[in-house]
C-alpha cells in the first residue's frame, strides 16, 4: 500500500490502515498470512494489530479457517457525515480564492438522478457576473460540467445514462457523435471548454474533482460572459487557476 511521506512516522498506525485498505480492496475474507503477503509484511508483524482491530470491531474473524473481513463499522463511521457535505466544506475556501483570482463566479456540481445538481457556488467580486445558484438542476448531456462528469464514468455507465437522457434520445446520429467527441475530449484533456448550449453568449469551463470511481466525484465549473473571455481574461490563466483549485480540493478531501 502507498502512503504520503511525512516527518512523523507511525508504523503501527500505518500497518493498521494498510490492513483495512487491503481488506477493502480485496473484498473477500483473508487469512493472516494472505493479509501479511498483501501488504508486504511478515505474518508475525501484523498479529497484534489484527487482534486490536478485531477487538475494536473494525474487522471480524469468521469460522471459515479464521479468515478476516471488514465489519460494518467503517461504513457506519463514514455515513455519519455524507461525502458531499465534506466535499462542500473542503471546497468552500478554495472556491472563494478561485472566484477572487479570476473575478468570475464558480460552482461545484454532482450527479443526482442522472442530472447535474449544483451543490455549492462562490460569487465573483465583480458587480456584474454570472452566478449558478445552489440547488439548480441541469441536463448532463447539455452542459459542459455534465459532459466532464460523464467523461469520468466507465463507457458502460456513460451509455446507460445517455440512453435514458430525454435530450440525447431525440438527437440524430451526428448530434450523438458530437457529444461523445466532447466527452472524449474532456477525458483526454482533463477539462472541457465550450460555449453554453443553454444560454447564448456564455462560455463554460469545467474540471473534475475527486478520483475516478470515487463516491465524491464532482465537477468544478466556471460560467462567464463570452465577451469577458474575449476582452478581459486569458483562457489559459483560467484553466491553470482551475487546475490549482482542483489540486487544493483533492488534497483537502484526501485524494
Amino acid at each position: 500500500m502507498t502512503a504520503k511521506t511525512t516527518s512523523y512516522a507511525a508504523p503501527a498506525l500505518d500497518r493498521g490502515l494498510d490492513i483495512l485498505e487491503y481488506l477493502s480492496l480485496e473484498g473477500v475474507p483473508l487469512t493472516q498470512l494472505e493479509i501479511a503477503q498483501g501488504i508486504n509484511k511478515k505474518s508475525s508483524e501484523i498479529y497484534r494489530m489484527l487482534m486490536r482491530l478485531e477487538e475494536r470491531g473494525y474487522i471480524i474473524r469468521g469460522s471459515n479457517a479464521g479468515k478476516y473481513r471488514l465489519s460494518l463499522k467503517m461504513y457506519e463511521l463514514s455515513h455519519r457525515h455524507t461525502p458531499f457535505e465534506e466535499l462542500k466544506r473542503a471546497a468552500h475556501y478554495p472556491m472563494q480564492l478561485l472566484a477572487e483570482k479570476i473575478r468570475e463566479s464558480c460552482h461545484l456540481s454532482i450527479m443526482q438522478e442522472n442530472q447535474l445538481l449544483v451543490i455549492s457556488q462562490a460569487s465573483s467580486p465583480n458587480p456584474v457576473s454570472l452566478s449558478i445558484e445552489e440547488g439548480r438542476r441541469f441536463p448532463l448531456s447539455m452542459t459542459t460540467s455534465g459532459k466532464v462528469l460523464l467523461s469520468c464514468l466507465s463507457l458502460e455507465a456513460r451509455k446507460n445514462i445517455l440512453e435514458r437522457d430525454i435530450h440525447y434520445k431525440k438527437w440524430n446520429k451526428a448530434q450523438k457523435e458530437d457529444i461523445n467527441k466532447e466527452i472524449n475530449e474532456a477525458k483526454e484533456k482533463g477539462y472541457l471548454f465550450a460555449e453554453s448550449e443553454l444560454t447564448g453568449g456564455v462560455t463554460d469551463i469545467a474540471i473534475p474533482i475527486g478520483s475516478k470511481g470515487s463516491e465524491v466525484s464532482s465537477i468544478l465549473g466556471v460560467s462567464m460572459f463570452s465577451s469577458n473571455l474575449e476582452k478581459k481574461i486569458n483562457l489559459e490563466d483560467i484553466i491553470n487557476a482551475l487546475k490549482d483549485t482542483q489540486k487544493k480540493i483533492n488534497s483537502l478531501i484526501g485524494l
